[in-house]
């Protein structure tokens, strides 16, 4: 079974190739042992995605010692109260989503003398349900994210409605990275990474495509 992961990140590597080259393969680990992790370790994959912070921290806090190139990203839900425990274990976030958030990462980066990579995350679908910020709050919200906080802001990232072709989504968010000169995106996962390249991604969320279904 360990093979197969190995497999199947070749097969998406040689796909995402005949595309566009340069794009960041984020494997999603999350619910994943260690064990099934770690043959892509030693195959050379370096950027790996959690959600949940203290499952990422049982899980990497040590592999992250031994292995210290290895690039973690936060891309789930981010409570305030669990940033003290992200930034030392972390180097990118994708899910800023609000005010409060950001000054809590400031204050955070600080007190560690760490400064990570962060992506503002775009309500680009404009779903009450969904977090992130929303496009007419955008330019603002960045602006005080870097001149007030001191946040290194490298990209936005979206996660566009269930229901609908992302296309368009993908699209948009696309329009909007140029507006700001960002030279990351961080959007498409297992169904749509293809989508999400054309329109620009730089990186893309993999989960299911590499390790199969969750139990």
């Amino acid at each position: 079974m360990e093979h197969d992961t190995i497999n199947n990140i070749k097969s998406i590597e040689k796909e995402i190739q005949f595309i566009k080259k340069d794009i960041n393969i984020i494997a999603v680990t999350k619910t994943f042992p260690i064990e099934k992790i770690n043959p892509l370790i030693q195959y050379g994959q370096i950027h790996f995605g959690e959600n949940k912070v203290q499952e990422a921290v049982n899980k990497w806090m040590n592999v992250k010692k031994v292995t210290p190139n290895l690039k973690l990203h936060m891309i789930g839900k981010l409570q305030t109260n669990k940033v003290k425990f992200v930034i030392p274990l972390f180097d990118y976030i994708h899910s800023l989503d609000s005010d409060k958030l950001a000054e809590k990462i400031s204050i955070e980066q600080k007190k560690n003398n760490k400064n990570l990579k962060i992506f503002i995350q775009v309500n680009i679908g404009d779903e009450n349900q969904k977090s992130g910020i929303k496009i007419e709050n955008l330019n603002n919200f960045y602006k005080k994210c870097v001149n007030d906080l001191d946040l290194n802001i490298v990209g936005l990232m979206c996660i566009p409605p269930k229901d609908s072709s992302p296309n368009n989504y993908f699209l948009k968010m696309s329009e909007i990275t140029k507006s700001f000169k960002f030279k990351e995106l961080s959007m498409g996962m297992s169904s749509d990474y293809i989508e999400a390249i054309n329109h620009g991604a730089t990186f893309v969320r993999i989960g299911s495509k590499i390790f199969g279904k969750r139990s």
